[in-house]
């Protein structure tokens, strides 16, 4: 007598269906969460990195205006030190607000202004961005970590020769993009000297 044997009975696969829907919705829940972190750590590092800074005044016309906002990049000057040209946005001990200036001096330099022409180590810097001013100032020797700023508009600007110099540590960062009025907008530029020997 013959005996025959049934094929054991496997369990049904899920459909395709069912199988894509499962993990999806597990993966739907970890991309929000996800993405979540992502947005904050960029919104932390983007604000230690850099700053914003408005515009208060006439002292850095006619390279920046009253009322402009800028960005200001935090990060430049933790590997490397201030150049001159750079705008820059620093504090002073004691008094509330920052202020934005040009380097003109740079540590173990003499900056000197006759006629308003500025001399650094007796050398006439060439200037294009400067609205002129027949301003004079006596030589100022630069001590180690101190860097001499002025405004752009010289005849109407609080700066290096009313409050002398400033330190490293007084430098908030670089100003880097004009954002606002959008009309307005542009990169900081960096002016590179061209010295010449003084008259």
């Amino acid at each position: 007598m013959e005996t025959s044997v049934e094929p054991p009975v496997m369990p049904a696969e899920p459909s395709v269906q069912e199988a894509e829907l499962k993990p999806h919705g597990r993966s739907w829940l970890r991309e929000i969460i996800e993405t979540a972190l992502l947005t904050a750590i960029i919104f932390l590092f983007v604000n230690a990195a850099t700053g914003r800074f408005k515009i208060d005044g006439t002292s850095m016309e006619p390279s920046l205006h009253d009322s402009e906002y800028v960005i200001v990049d935090k990060v430049t000057y933790l590997i490397g030190r201030p150049q001159r040209g750079d705008v820059v946005v620093f504090a002073r001990d004691g008094d509330p607000k920052d202020y934005i200036k040009r380097v003109i001096g740079l540590p173990g330099e003499t900056v000197q202004i006759s006629d308003g022409h500025v001399l650094v180590n007796g050398q006439v810097l060439a200037e294009p961005y400067v609205a002129p001013a027949n301003v004079t100032y006596s030589a100022q020797y630069l001590g180690e970590d101190e860097y001499f700023v002025m405004g752009d508009n010289r005849g109407n600007s609080t700066d290096s020769r009313q409050f002398g110099p400033i330190q490293a540590d007084d430098i908030i960062g670089r100003a880097w993009i004009v954002y606002w009025p959008p009309t307005d907008w542009s990169i900081v530029s960096h002016h590179t000297y061209a010295a010449s020997p003084a008259p």
